[in-house]
This record gives structure tokens, sequence and C-alpha cells, in this order.
């Protein structure tokens, strides 16, 4: 039987050369792997609130119960619209192919917390009851009640204290509040989330969103939704409608405005350039503490390199050395970063309403990413290696 001994020498032969020389100094170590954790926490953070970003923003379009979308020129996003004049809706209908073309109404109203008696902004959105307008089963099976006056429907995944009001409707009590001057009736609860831009969203039929907003008129339509008879293709009814429509209105299929609204954010959004910009700032920290350690890691064994360079290794086998230490590196620092995260989006998911998950994707693009900012640090950190020569050193 080989003895515990050998056993352990065996295995000190077998461990890469890499981790013996990261082990050697153990606060360097400890100081490297801290700092890529804090470099891969950061990323994280910036790419789960930069998803979020999307997500919240594209909610709605996405579960948008329509074929074709109408739109103004002048409309941005979800959030700024702008408004078209309703007519254009009965001119689609002239187009073969357009079966129904039902208004959607949307803007921003302070509403009165049940809860705790402020106000807040919440994303009010007006729609024809008798069609639904949005892929939402917990909606759409509630159209009878969004029929009634001042009555609205209210997201509970809503940003802020609403625990106790949801827990007394479900109890079957009665909630009122106030937007504005008027009265409104909570007559229903449906769950999409907060966004960066309101708390929450309310939802009622486009004749109480016209008393809830009463500078908006009738005819100022913030999106057209048109439904095509079945043997009709999309993109060639989108073509006839170019054609026959005024300049003032944009045709986009369900899709394509899908990714209207994501070119905006991506291309306009000054939160996506600065979710980016963190992004880009986690990767450049993280270069730079790996850089630090591996080149104070270089500088205190250059005598062994050039010894090695002295018995004939060569200049690759050497280089391996330090790619090994910095692949592992990437490996130390990444596995507490990521559960670090994991409950930093927890923290911040329960406080703000966002939609922060973490994704086996994400997880594999930041563990990528350490991977490429540790290899480069250490590509970095070699160019004194093999510059070393031994008759300079000894």
């Amino acid at each position: 039987m080989i003895s515990v001994g050998k056993f352990l020498k065996t295995l000190q032969d077998r461990t890469p050369l890499g981790l013996l020389q990261l082990k050697h100094d153990r606060t360097r170590l400890l100081t490297a792997i801290a700092g890529i954790t804090f470099a891969d926490v950061l990323i994280f953070m910036q790419l789960g609130f930069s998803d979020a970003l999307y997500r919240t923003n594209t909610k709605y379009p996405r579960t948008l119960n329509a074929d074709i979308v109408l739109l103004s020129t002048q409309a941005q996003n979800f959030g700024s619209l702008y408004t078209f004049p309703q007519r254009r809706l009965y001119q689609a209908l002239d187009v073969p192919g357009v079966a129904e073309a039902d208004p959607l109404y949307i803007g921003s109203v302070q509403w009165l917390n049940p809860q705790t008696r402020e106000k807040t902004s919440m994303l009010l959105i007006g729609q024809n009851p008798e069609q639904p307008a949005f892929d939402l089963p917990a909606v759409n099976a509630q159209l009878e009640t969004l029929k009634r006056p001042d009555t609205v429907l209210f997201d509970q995944a809503s940003r802020g204290q609403y625990a106790d009001i949801i827990a007394q409707f479900e109890a079957g009590e009665d909630i009122s509040t106030e937007i504005g001057l008027r009265t409104v009736n909570i007559g229903g609860l449906f769950e999409v989330g907060a966004s960066f831009a309101d708390d929450g969203a309310l939802i009622t039929n486009d004749q109480n969103f016209l008393r809830y907003v009463p500078r908006r008129e009738a005819g100022a339509v913030s999106v057209g939704l048109l439904h095509l008879d079945p043997d009709y293709e999309v993109e060639t009814v989108i073509a006839q409608l170019e054609e026959h429509l005024p300049a003032d209105v944009q045709v986009f299929s369900k899709a394509g405005y899908v990714d209207f609204e994501l070119a905006y954010i991506q291309a306009r959004s000054p939160i996506g350039f600065v979710f980016g910009l963190g992004t880009v700032m986690g990767f450049i920290v993280g270069v730079v503490i790996v850089y630090q350690v591996l080149s104070t890691d270089v500088n205190s064994h250059l005598a062994e390199y050039a010894t090695f360079k002295a018995m004939g290794y060569r200049n690759s086998y050497l280089l391996w050395i330090i790619f090994e230490e910095a692949l592992i590196l990437s490996v130390l620092g990444f596995l507490p970063g990521i559960m670090i995260a994991t409950g930093l989006y927890r923290l911040a998911s329960a406080a703000t309403a966002l939609p922060l998950v973490m994704s086996g994707a994400r997880g594999l693009l930041v563990l990528m990413l350490t991977m490429v900012m540790c290899a480069g640090s250490g590509a970095i950190a070699t160019r004194r290696l093999q510059a070393a020569d031994p008759a300079d050193i000894f």
C-alpha cells in the first residue's frame, strides 16, 4: 500500500505549477480573488439592471394583442408615445385584410396609494373593454369588470406598500382611492411589474381613461391595434398601409414594434448607456487588479523563471504558467461573485419590484468575460518575462 506521505507527494507533484505559485502567497491570492469577485459582482449588477430595463420597457409591447401596431411618427418608446388622430384607424380599415382597428390610450397619472395615502406615479392604460388589448389572461378574464365606470384593474406587482390592501381586496372588501379629483375603485388585480419610469400600472376602459386624463381628447390615440383576416400576410398589409396612410403614423408588425422599443433603449436611452458603461468599467477594474497581482508574481519569481530558461525551458512553457494562474484566478473569483450577485439580485428585486433574475446565460457570459479579463491581464504581465535573460538576472 502507498503511504500517506507518498500519496500527498504524488498529489503535490500533479498540482499545476500555477496553483502552487498562487498558494505560495496566500494574502496575495485572497486579494486577487476579492478583486475579481468585486469586478464580477459589478458586471453582474450592471447586466442585471440593464436586462431589467429591457424587460420592463418591453413587457407591454410584447403582450400586445395585435397583428399590426400603429404609432405616431414622434413616438419614442412606450412611455413617450405621443398621439395621432383616431381617424387613421378608420382609414386603416379601408385597406384589404384589416378586420378590426382598436385604439389604445396610454398616459401617466398620479394616484393616491390606498394603503399609505401617498401620491405615486402609475402608468394608466385605457383599452376597448370589448376586445382584449393584451395577451394577459388575468386582465382578459375581467373585461366585464373593465366596463364599470371609475373602475380600474391594479397591478399587484407594483412598487410600493400594497400588501395590506391586496389582502383586503382578496378578502372581498371594497377598495377605493383617488386619481386627481376623481374617486376610483379597484375592481380586480393582475400582475406584470414596475418599470424604471412608473411604479406600476392601472388598466381601465377608454372612457374612464379620458375621465382621469381630462386634457386628452378621444380622438388622440396612443397606439392603434390592427387585427387581420387570416388569409392576409402581415408584411403585405403593412406595405399597403404605409402607402395608404398619411406620414404622421408609422406601421409595425408586433415583433417590429418590440424591436423599435429595444432600439430606442440601446441607442437613445441614457439609462442603457450608463449600465453599458458600468459593465465596461467593471471589466477594466478586473483587468487592472489581476494585472497587478500577476505582474507582482512575475517580478517575485523572476529569478526562478530565469533558472527555468537557463535549464532549457522555452518561453511558451513559462507563459503557460502565467496563463494557468490567470485561469485559476478567474474561476476562484467567479464562484463567490455569482453567489453574491444572486443574493443582491433578490434584495434589489424585493426593494424595487424589478425583474432581477440570475440566468444561466448571463452566468456563462460573465464567466467567459472573467476568463478573457484574466487572460488579457496575464498577457500584459508576461511582457517582462519574455524579455528576461538569465545572464542579466544572475
